[in-house]
Parts: structure tokens; sequence; C-alpha cells
């Protein structure tokens, strides 16, 4: 074995503590970043696989004319191993030979539903069942409205079109019922086999055809990228987070997992770096005895990344060994709380930003000043030189906003989310970069006192460069505890506030101006809240800046261009809009016009430009004075367009619409406003709030869940910086114990020192956590700022005591181990 083996062998590397140290800062990030990760992404799946019931099948593909969906496309589906189904829907008069009515049909096939869950009764006061398919050719389900309306049962005949089918049960509820305020009509269910024999279908007639696939993730994905392109304008291919119902909520559940595991890219980008940095720093007497024995520095730096490469292989490997079994044991105990069986796989491409993590992270803070070793003079290894690293920080602080940049773009490609951590990254540099100049000039000038005190004003200012770098890892760590602990306990409560228990379940629809009084006095006589009634007048855009629609429109697919939207007059916008552009309307605002944020982006508009609509007869022009924000998933009334009571609609003829809670045991009460008000149509969604209610509590539990990872995480953290610089402390503590020193008046020392540094990283941290948590408020609930006191407060005394604690953990060998001992074991 050569002289330069032994100096720098890989088993004397693995009994040095910089090493283990870095070795553990490794496998914690990789198996933080993996496990949440996987245990995320799991997450998602299972939200995705249960919300699919929206939609009855993992996709639906929407034909936007009267034309069926091509044969063809449903048997590459099969034949891809995909489940396939068809749907027909269509709006039509039925009778019972002595009433007509306006319905809505849904004609299905056997396949029915591919996801979620249809409800059925066999007569109105049966016992619900959850089946598995739809009505039997020759029968009909009908709505329990309906059957109240024209007054059937079970067995009875129901005229559709030319045909004459059979009442064989009740719709309770369908799992793609949605919610659309388009579908006003009360629904019939029939078998898609019967649809031929009513005749209804002729050239011209109005009529969706919906296709529904349902199959694995692989198979949905190719014969997705078999089908894109070959469709045309004519079609639309959409999962669950396009649909109207649950979109929002399944991004903002999606905004929540990528930040739990955006800080565990950043907490694992900490560990490394202070790890990494710590074992370069401790590697400068090797490498001036290296150069001593005659090795360049070309062949130092290969060396050195020879051993960059093993470690970090070995510890992502320990890391994702121990990343998959903790995943999936977070998987079982929630499948556990929520009650629903255990479907947990791992999909290794979710692993890599693990690997990436952890490789990215070791060679930008490690390399570096390993690089700059080569400079290291022979002489450091007789003589003790001062270290000249102070001059390269600023460029090792650029490389880590780079760096953290780069790990979190590719991460959650989010530039919102990014920006805002990493807004809050910079932020608590800065204040570092303050309060650590802040902090020696105090030193320099604070009267030392005696005792305890005066040794931990000594230690703070003698290791002023180590207290700057300890502090700069704690107040990262806290910034990230304190984010997700303040997503945690505000920004979850404040998703779960925008739909309360008494959320409104149910709207009433087509309102005429001359029940209004009667439905009023009804509300008022059996004291249910409502909310305001809102004039809706059916309108369709047709002109943007003078020009047609259909061709100026940004985006030429959307649906808002091809159907009727719902016109709104109100002199106030509704309590979760808020105007994001523009001004609301004046008190005598006459041309004025007030549009949803998503929909002006989808046409291209802005404040000031002018939209035409067809409504009826009339054609009519308004001026965009306001773009709103809305929050869909509040379950009230909100909408597109809402244009001033003086406005270009006023007048028009319209019907109202409203919402209102009804409790579980007050239902019957629904059975009476129908009797009295047969034309008017109730629109229940008290599923759609459950499914919805459902994703906040799953993914309270899964951000609860990585919270305690990353609170382990955050303490084995500063545990390991801690140990990062325990020799040197111990080796201090052991002298002061052979001049005298007692070991009460060590351990007052050292722990006020610790809590000194850790009151004012928690200051620092919890304020940059603000900053952080501010910013995903604004953009998941366009809230305004405000503070967080129980943490703002309590924080940086937890952070005292918790590295006081670390502090009196490392001198345990000082106080247990004979002076004279230790000092040797130290050199």
């Amino acid at each position: 074995m050569s002289v330069t083996s032994k100096v720098i062998s890989f088993s004397q590397d693995l009994r040095e503590r910089n090493v283990k140290v870095m070795l553990l800062a490794m496998i914690i990030a990789v198996a933080t970043v993996a496990t949440i990760n996987a245990f995320a992404d799991h997450l998602q799946r299972t939200l995705m696989t249960s919300a699919s019931g929206f939609l009855a099948a993992d996709r639906q593909l929407n034909s936007r004319t009267n034309a069926p969906i091509p044969e063809a496309w449903y048997a590459e589906a099969i034949n891809q191993g995909l489940e396939v189904g068809r749907m027909v829907e269509f709006g039509t008069m039925v009778s019972n030979e002595t009433q007509f009515q306006l319905v809505a049909i849904k004609a299905v096939d056997n396949a029915y539903p591919l996801r979620g869950e249809l409800e059925w009764q066999a007569n109105l006061d049966g016992d619900r069942e959850t089946i598995t398919s739809g009505p039997k050719p020759g029968e009909v389900w009908l709505n329990p409205r309906l059957m109240r309306l024209l007054e059937l049962q079970p067995g009875d005949s129901l005229e559709v079109g030319a045909t004459t089918l059979k009442v064989s049960g009740v719709i309770v509820r369908e799992p793609d019922g949605g919610f659309r305020l388009s579908d006003l009509a009360p629904r019939v269910m029939m078998h898609i086999d019967d649809v031929a024999a009513t005749e209804v279908i002729q050239p011209g007639s109005r009529v969706r055809h919906r296709g529904l696939f349902a199959g694995n993730s692989a198979a949905l994905a190719d014969f997705e990228s078999w089908l894109e392109p070959q469709l045309t304008e004519n079609y639309r291919w959409i999962n669950v987070r396009q649909g109207e119902t649950l979109g929002e909520s399944l991004d903002k559940a999606e905004g929540f997992l990528l930040l739990g595991g955006s800080l565990a890219v950043l907490l694992a980008v900490v560990a490394i770096a202070v790890a990494s940095r710590q074992y370069a720093l401790s590697q400068r007497d090797r490498v001036a005895l290296l150069k001593t024995m005659g090795l360049t520095g070309k062949r130092i730096r290969k060396l050195y990344i020879s051993r960059l490469v093993v470690w970090g292989l070995i510890s992502t490997l320990i890391g994702l060994m121990l990343a998959i079994p903790a995943a999936w044991l977070l998987a079982s105990m929630t499948a556990q709380l929520m009650d629903q069986p255990l479907q947990f796989e791992v999909d290794f491409w979710q692993l890599w930003p693990a690997i990436l993590t952890a490789l990215v992270a070791l060679f930008a803070f490690a390399y570096p000043p390993i690089d700059r070793l080569r400079n290291t003079p022979a002489m450091r290894v007789f003589r003790s030189l001062p270290s000249n690293d102070s001059s390269a920080l600023a460029k090792d602080l650029l490389l880590a906003v780079v760096v953290i940049f780069g790990l979190l773009w590719v991460y959650v490609n989010d530039i919102v989310l990014v920006m805002a951590l990493l807004g809050a990254v910079i932020a608590l540099v800065v204040s570092l970069a303050i309060a650590g100049a802040g902090l020696i000039w105090i030193l320099r000038r604070f009267p030392a006192g005696k005792g305890s005190w005066r040794l931990a004003v000594i230690a703070l200012y003698r290791h002023r460069n180590a207290t700057l770098s300890q502090m700069s890892v704690f107040a990262m760590t806290i910034m990230l505890a304190a984010t997700l602990i303040l997503v945690r306990s505000s920004l979850l409560a404040d998703w779960q506030a925008q739909l309360p228990e008494d959320a409104p379940n149910h709207f009433l629809l087509n309102i005429a101006p001359e029940s209004v009084d009667e439905v009023e006095a009804f509300f008022n006589q059996h004291q249910i809240n409502r909310s305001p009634l809102y004039p809706i007048i059916r309108g369709r855009l047709t002109e943007i800046n003078s020009q047609p629609a259909v061709e100026v429109a940004l985006n030429k697919d959307d649906d808002e261009l091809r159907r009727e939207l719902n016109l709104t007059i109100s002199d106030s916008y509704p309590d979760d809009n808020q105007v994001i552009a523009g001004q609301w309307f004046e008190a005598d605002e006459t041309k004025g016009l007030s549009i949803e944020q998503s929909l002006a982006e989808s046409l291209g508009v802005e404040v000031g430009d002018e939209l035409g609509f067809t409504v009826g007869a009339e054609k009519i022009t308004a001026t965009i004075t306001s773009i709103r924000s809305v929050q869909w998933d509040s379950m009230r009334p909100n909408f597109f367009l809402i244009f001033p009571p003086k406005g270009a609609i006023d007048g028009l003829p319209s019907t109202s619409l409203t919402s209102f809670y009804l409790a579980e045991q007050d239902k019957q009460l629904l059975n009476d406003f129908v009797r009295q008000f047969p034309t008017i149509s109730v629109l229940e969604i008290d599923h759609i709030i459950e499914r919805i209610q459902q994703i906040i509590r799953q993914v309270t539990q899964a951000v609860e869940a990585i919270l305690v990872m990353i609170l382990l995480a955050a303490i084995a953290v500063m545990v390991a910086v801690v140990s990062a610089t325990m020799s040197e402390r111990q080796r201090e503590g052991a002298l002061l114990r052979t001049i005298g020193g007692q070991q009460r008046l060590l351990v007052r020392a050292t722990m006020l020192e610790f809590a000194l540094i850790g009151f004012l990283a928690g200051i620092l941290g919890v304020l940059a956590a603000e900053i952080a948590v501010w910013a995903l408020q604004y953009r998941m609930f366009d809230g305004e700022f405000r503070w967080h006191w129980p943490v703002v407060l309590s924080m940086p005394f937890i952070s005292a005591v918790i590295l006081a604690i670390l502090g009196r953990w490392q001198l345990t060998p000082v106080l247990t181990v004979s002076p004279m001992l230790l000092l040797r074991r130290l050199e």
C-alpha cells in the first residue's frame, strides 16, 4: 500500500466524524425527499382515482358536435387494454299520458359507470342501494323530483319520443352528476340501445356524445399518445382535473403536496451543504500533507472527486432503502385512517428527485471548497496557517441560490411556488448577513459580565464564523419547519373555512320573477338562510372588440365560445371573489362588465376590451371594467360574467338563482318545496361537498405526516450541525476543566451560547416562513398578509430550548471523561 493510500484511504475516512456526519446528512436528505415524494405521488394517485368517479371514468372524450365518437377509437382503446363505455345526453319532452315535462336524458350502456358509484332506489320510499350498472333495455330510471311531478310509481310507463319505457327505479345519485348549472331539467336515465327507438335525435338536434375510458396509468398514457394527433377542435379529452367540479380542489391538493416535497428538497440541500462543506474544510491539513509527498493539484482533485462519488452512491442507496418502507408505512397509516384499501406501488421515476437533489447538492457544496484545497500551501502541515476561506463565501452563497432555484424548478415546475420559497431564502440570507454583522458589532462592545454569561459571549465572538454558519443552518431549518407548521395550521384552515359544515348544499334555479316573493316567504317560514338572489340571463359570447369571438380568442377551443353562458346582475361581487385588475362598478355604471380571471386569460382579453353578446334576439355590448379571481370550490353562486344593475342586460327576461344549506334531518322540506313550486329546479350537491371535504381531510393528514418527517429531519440536521463542531468544543471544554473550570459553569455557558443562537435563528427563520406562507396564501386563496402570532412568538423560544439541549448533549464526553484522556482522543 502506498503512502498516499494510507493518508487518504476509504477506511480511514469512515472513521472520521466529518465523513460520518456527511454520510448521515446525505442519507437523511435522500430518505426524506424520496419518502415524501413517493408518499405524495401515492396520495395524489389515490385522490385522482377517488375523484375519477366524477367522470364515471378515468378519462372522458366529449364530442362538441352532434356526431358520435368514431367506433375505431373505442376499438383501439380496448386493444390497448382499457375499459370503455358510451353515453349520449340530450333534452326532450316525456309524458305519462296526462302530463308533459322537459327532461335531460342520459343514455348509458352496460359498462356505465367505469368509476364511482351509482345509487338507486326501487321506489321513493325504498332503501338506497349502490349498484354497478344502469337500467336495462326497455327500462328507465327517474330522479325523485320527476317521479313526484309526474306522479309515477315503479312499473308505470313513460313515453319518450316514439317509444314507451317502463319505470323501474329512482336515481338517487350519479357519480358524474357534477355541478353544471346548464343541466337544469330533471334527469331520466335509459339504456343506450333504446335511443334509436325514441326517434328523438334528428338532424339538427343538440346531442352530447361522451366516451368513457378507464385503466391503469400506463395504458391510459399510451392511448392518449395515440389519440391526441387525431383529435380536432370537435373533441375534448379530459381528466378529472379539467372537470368543472373538482379541478380547483385537486390543484390545491397538488399544491400542498408539492410544497411538502419542496420543503424536503430545501432541507436536504441545507443538510448536505453544511455537512459536505465541513468535510471539505476538514481536509486542509491532509491536502497539505499530500502536497509534501509530491501530488499535483489535478491528482488531488481526482482523488476527492472519486470519494464524493462513492459517498454519494452509498448514501443514496441506503437512503432509498429506508425511504420505500417508510413511504409504505405512511400510505398504510393514511389508508387506515381513511378506511380505504391500501394500493401502494412505487413509481421509481418518483425517486429520481431525491437522487438528483443529493448528487447535485453534494457536488455543488462539497466540490468548490475541495477544488480550492488545491491551493492549500504545503507549509500548512508544519505551521498553523489561517484559512482564507471567507473570500469565497459570496460565490458559495450565489451558487447555493442557483442550485436551490434549479432543484425547485425541476421538482415543482411552478414559478410562483419556486419564487415564494426562493424569496424567503434570499430574505433569510440577507437578514442573516445583517444580523451577523450586528452580532459581531454588539459582541465587541458588549460588557462581558461574569460567570457563564461571560463564557457564552466570549465563545460566540471567538467562533463568530462558525456561529454565523450554524445560525444560517438553524434559521433555514426553522424556516422550513415553521412554513409547514403554518401551512398545516393556517392555509389548510383557510381552505376548510371556504367549505364549512354549513356550506350551501342546495341550489334553486329557474325561479320566475312572479315566484320570488313566495319563495322568500317559504324560506322565512322554515327559518332557512339563503344566499342573495341572482338574476340569470342566458347569452352567447359572439364578439371581442367587434371581431368574431371564435376567430380572435386566445384559446379557440374554449367551451365558453360554443355554449350559452349564465349572465347575472349585481351591485357587489360575491364574498369569495376578489378584484385583481380594474375597478368594481361605479354607482351609475351602465356599460361595464366584470369577467372571471381564467375566462379572461382564455379569451385573451383585459380591462378596457369590449365584448359582444347575443341574448335571444338582442345584441348587446359591454366594456370590461374589472377582472375577478373566483373560488369555484366554495359551493356558493359564482359567475364568469357580472353586469351592473343599470348595465347592458338590465330589463332582459330572466330567472333567478340562489343557494342554501339544509341539514340531512330537514330534507323532507324539499318535498314540500317541490310540490309548492314544481317549475323551480332543485340541485343537490351534498356529494360534491362531501368529496371536496374528503380531499381536504386527506391532504391534511398527508401534510401532518410530511410535517412529522420534516420536523424529525430538521432535528437530525441540527444534530448533524452541532456534531460537525463537536470536536473543537469538546477540546475547549476539556481545557477549561484542566484549569479548574467547574462542570456547572461549563454547562450553563454552553447551553446559554446555543440558546442565544437558537433564539436569533428562530426569529429570522419564522419571519422568513411568514414571507413564504404569505406568497402561498396569495397564490392559493388570494388572501392578504397576516401575522400568525402564536407561531411567531413561540418559535424563537422553542428553537432556543432545542439548541440548548443539543449544546448540553455535546458536552457529555467532557463531563464524563477525564480531561487528559479526552484531549488525547481528540488529537
